[in-house]
């Protein structure tokens, strides 16, 4: 039997009620983490062994650990210590100042997981009591009073994506009007103003894979213009959407039939919004395979 492989990176994630452990979550889990939500400190042990059987399968975790656990939450320092010591593990804290936690509570009117017979200020300082000690040992304390949903989740992708790690993927697709808009696209081109190489006996047959069916569509008046400057209004989309966390997009480019036009535009387009920084680019031919 092979030996185990050695168990990846650790991320516990904590801090007080209403603070943001949900959307640093999800922003994580958008950076391929295996995250685990609600977890009982004393089950990270065996979840970390569970990550060193699966053979490098979860190379990176993050365990979500708070107040919900009740009493077992109280071990969360002495088991966050020792995973330190035998792993590479380590805490995220996120705090907001009192005020701001009782706005949010408020806003979704719903009582602090531990404000009992009181209030909702009364909560939020029981567990800040808590929490003192693994706030005080936290390797990463992130104060979100000031911070919106959206900032939060780019401050948690600025800290723990991999350098190099795209943090934007946008899929060109090249489509047919004929068959119908697609329906799940932030934004549309019309290739409907160049001529269609369909009329072109010689190329009617073949697809905008093809390099004559490329020279041609390449060669109209307005085609490189207009790709060039599409792929330049669409730079400062794909870097807003980035500081927005937005993680995916899709820009539709249509034709005719989504055989000739549509499909040269969208791969020429695809090779240069691959230079923007951060932005992993796909291409989808929706209607290539039809008749």
């Amino acid at each position: 039997m092979a030996d185990a492989e050695p168990a990846g990176q650790i991320l516990i994630v904590t801090g007080m009620s209403g603070a943001g452990r949900t959307t640093a979550a999800n922003a994580l889990e958008d950076l391929d983490w295996y995250v685990v939500d609600n977890l009982p400190p004393q089950m990270l042990r065996p979840l970390v062994d569970l990550s060193q059987l699966a053979g490098g399968a979860l190379p990176k975790i993050a365990a979500v650990v708070d107040v919900r656990g009740r009493d077992l939450f109280r071990e969360l320092p002495a088991v966050a210590s020792a995973l330190r010591t035998a792993r590479d593990a380590r805490v995220l804290f996120l705090d907001a100042s009192d005020e701001v936690l009782v706005r949010r509570f408020e806003s979704v009117r719903r009582p602090h997981p531990l404000q009992g017979d009181g209030t909702i200020l009364d909560g939020i300082r029981r567990e800040r009591e808590r929490l003192a000690v693994i706030r005080e040992s936290a390797d990463v304390l992130i104060d979100t009073s000031t911070l919106n949903i959206h900032q939060l989740a780019t401050r948690v992708v600025d800290m723990f994506s991999e350098e190099g790690e795209a943090r934007h993927t946008v899929t060109v697709m090249s489509f047919g009007f004929k068959y119908g808009l697609p329906t799940d696209v932030d934004l549309v081109a019309d290739m409907r103003f160049l001529p269609n190489p369909f009329w072109i006996p010689e190329l009617k047959g073949m697809t905008g894979e093809e390099e004559p069916v490329r020279e041609f569509v390449l060669a109209q008046t307005g085609a490189r213009e207009f790709i060039d400057a599409y792929a330049a209004a669409l730079h400062p989309v794909l870097e807003g959407y980035q500081r927005e966390n937005k993680r995916h997009s899709v820009v539709a480019v249509g034709c005719t039939g989504g055989k000739h036009r549509s499909v040269v535009t969208a791969i020429e387009l695809a090779g240069r919004l691959a230079e923007v920084p951060g932005v992993a680019v796909r291409v989808k031919h929706r209607d290539l395979g039809r008749e």
